[in-house]
């Protein structure tokens, strides 16, 4: 009897064993059939992730607990580097309204970004844009939505989440904990209605119309 008990535990947990590999399996060939390639935005960014936030208020609040480097999120690989890139806003004077001109230069059937804002509005606010232009100078906006695409960057208990982008990464940070909150990032892919034309650049603008000053820490081509 105990060798039929013993022999049905090891049967359990040679099961629960082999459905984590299947699943794991089955997520690296997800990602696999992704092709994918990062667009540099260090050239254009302005702040560093380990450097302060928007105000002295909250001493500690920064990103410096986001992993650097290669990272996959939500499926999507992205290469993080030491800075970003912050917009201003009605709240933040300081950083600018635009940052132009950063340079993609290939064809991609999709655009992932990661991304947020510190401070919140009104769901269904655009509160920026990213504008891709392709090879023939022929252009699209992608509005940023709050609600939708992104939500405030400090999380409270009970906080939805956007009703299009995903939450990407979840972290803390001490200024964050003052306010028993937490910090998160977020996901936006837009899907190019032109994949068969090369894009050359894409501009990030701020609506400064409201306190968001939303951020952009890394953005990801995916190929056809």
């Amino acid at each position: 009897m105990r060798r039929f008990i013993a022999a049905l535990g090891l049967v359990c947990v040679l099961g629960v064993t082999l459905a984590w590999a299947a699943e794991d399996k089955k997520d690296t060939k997800k990602e696999a059939g992704k092709k994918f390639s990062y667009i540099d935005i260090q050239a254009k960014s302005n702040h560093k992730l380990a450097d302060d936030f928007h105000s002295t208020n909250y001493p500690g609040n920064n990103l410096s607990s986001l992993p650097q480097g290669e990272q996959t999120l939500e499926e999507v690989k992205f290469k993080i580097g030491e800075k970003l890139m912050q917009l201003g806003s009605m709240q933040i004077a300081d950083m600018p309204d635009k940052i132009e001109g950063i340079k993609v230069d290939r064809k991609l059937a999709k655009l992932h970004i990661l991304h947020a804002t510190g401070y919140s509005t009104d769901d269904d606010t655009t509160i920026g844009e990213y504008t891709v232009t392709w090879e023939d100078d022929t252009t699209v906006t992608i509005p940023i939505v709050y609600g939708k695409d992104v939500m405030d960057w400090w999380c409270y208990e009970g906080n939805g989440e956007p009703t299009v982008g995903k939450v990407a990464w979840k972290g803390e940070n001490e200024g964050a904990k003052t306010l028993n909150a937490t910090i998160r990032l977020y996901t936006m892919t837009w899907e190019n209605p032109k994949p068969d034309k090369k894009v050359k650049s894409i501009d990030y603008s701020t609506m400064k119309d409201t306190i968001c000053a939303p951020f952009c820490v890394a953005m990801t081509a995916e190929e056809k």
